[in-house]
């Protein structure tokens, strides 16, 4: 792994399993703009361990869109978010329900029409 991209991830390793769904977004020349691992556990979708080139609010905004249109994402989405993101999550729907020193634990519910 690109000790860069572990730097910005607090040098925490990313981990993967079966029970992860990976997102990738890439920019125009085919580079890894960032990415966002959805692990389900026991029914509830956890974002843990992202990684976002440059901090760029778009790419955030991108991946979040790809996984909120999953639909047994429909209901709940759960994040553990670095501080510096907090904002761009919010403006996605994500609300803080624990707050640490450099992570907030962050919620978005109900987000589709599901009588339709």
């Amino acid at each position: 792994m690109n000790p860069a991209i572990l730097r910005q991830n607090n040098n925490y390793p990313f981990k993967t399993s079966l029970r992860y769904r990976w997102f990738i977004a890439l920019d125009n020349d085919g580079s890894v703009a960032g990415f966002l691992p959805v692990r389900n556990t026991t029914g509830r979708p956890y974002i843990d361990n992202y990684y976002i080139c440059g901090d760029r609010e778009d790419t955030i905004e991108r991946l979040l869109n790809a996984a909120k249109e999953e639909p047994e994402y429909e209901r709940t989405l759960t994040a553990l978010v670095h501080k510096r993101h907090v904002a761009a999550f919010e403006k996605n729907g994500f609300t803080s329900f624990l707050e640490w020193k450099k992570y907030h634990k962050m919620i978005i519910t109900e987000r589709h029409d599901t009588t339709t």
